[in-house]
């Protein structure tokens, strides 16, 4: 469960509230694409040690900021820094190897490789990678044996040792994220960024995702995730960022967030066309903002169809 006590913010809970102790800050990150802007973040810092969710309705740009952050896609403008290490423009590859990696909304794992040699490639600083050392056995067999030794324990960790010698191409999409998040972790990072881990996951795997993502925090990294089932934000994250329309427009804490008017006028906004009177677009609102009540809403609906015949 996440930590309702814990005091992460200097000030009030506003959008680019400064953190006590943050492991990344980023000024002015701005991205366009065809002249409409898709990230506009003037000013946001992610607490170090916890976990902090950023929300928002899709198209909100979430996970363009996630690119950008991490290498993968280049900002117009903005500076970012992890850990004190200035990060604006650093390849994807270095940006890994300093210690911040993440995960993918759609699994990027390589199908016709085992899992095993999935986690193999996930490590640093192989020797064997190099031609002229690549050649001779004694230069790369012990660091080899070292990342095989950390693959397996961390493939048990996460209850997919059984699968280390079957191909990733034959896992379940909820195995695949596992395999991911465990593929991350062979870097040793201090700050895990994993965008929609839960998106396409089966019910019998949700737990056991919540559960690892919770251990990475107790095992002292941060984390910073993309999620849009507000009931899994409300039981695991620490910290709450909202996006909407490229911008940060509310911080907080879980409880503080999920009743902010800004937050409720990002999800709703992204249905300004919608009829909202109509039963069904108010459901598939809810849905967006918490499932769950969504729930039961359907059901206090039914209730009330049979109440009425």
């Amino acid at each position: 469960m996440a930590d309702k006590t814990i005091d992460l913010a200097v000030g009030e809970p506003v959008p680019g509230v400064p953190k006590k102790d943050p492991i990344l800050i980023a000024d002015k990150v701005t991205r366009s694409f065809g002249g409409i802007s898709a990230v506009d973040v003037d000013h946001v810092e992610i607490p170090r040690g916890v976990i902090t969710a950023l929300i928002g309705p899709n198209g909100a740009g979430k996970t363009t900021f996630f690119n950008l952050l991490t290498g993968f896609d280049k900002p117009d403008t903005g500076t970012w820094f992890f850990d004190g290490q200035d990060l604006a423009g650093v390849p994807a590859y270095k940006v890994a190897r300093k210690g911040m990696v993440r995960t993918f909304q759609l699994t990027k794992a390589l199908g016709l490789l085992t899992v095993l040699e999935n986690m193999r490639l996930g490590a640093g600083h192989q020797s064997g990678e190099h031609f002229l050392t690549a050649l001779i056995s004694a230069f790369w067999r012990k660091r080899e044996d070292a990342i095989t030794a950390q693959a397996l324990e961390l493939l048990a960790r996460f209850k997919l040792d059984t699968k280390a010698d079957d191909y990733a191409a034959s896992l379940s999409g909820g195995q695949r994220k596992l395999l991911e998040m465990a593929r991350a972790l062979m870097t040793e990072p201090r700050l895990v960024m994993l965008d929609e881990p839960m998106a396409g996951v089966n019910p019998a795997l949700t737990q056991s995702l919540l559960g690892h993502i919770l251990s990475l925090k107790e095992t002292g990294m941060s984390v910073l995730f993309v999620e849009h089932d507000m009931h899994v934000v409300h039981t695991i994250a620490d910290w709450v960022i909202v996006m909407a329309e490229g911008r940060i427009v509310a911080e907080g804490y879980p409880d503080q967030v999920m009743n902010d008017p800004a937050v409720i006028d990002a999800y709703l906004g992204a249905h300004h066309d919608t009829d909202l009177g109509s039963i069904t677009a108010q459901l598939e609102v809810a849905k967006e903002i918490d499932p769950h009540l969504a729930e039961e809403l359907e059901e206090e609906i039914a209730e009330e169809a049979h109440d009425g015949k």
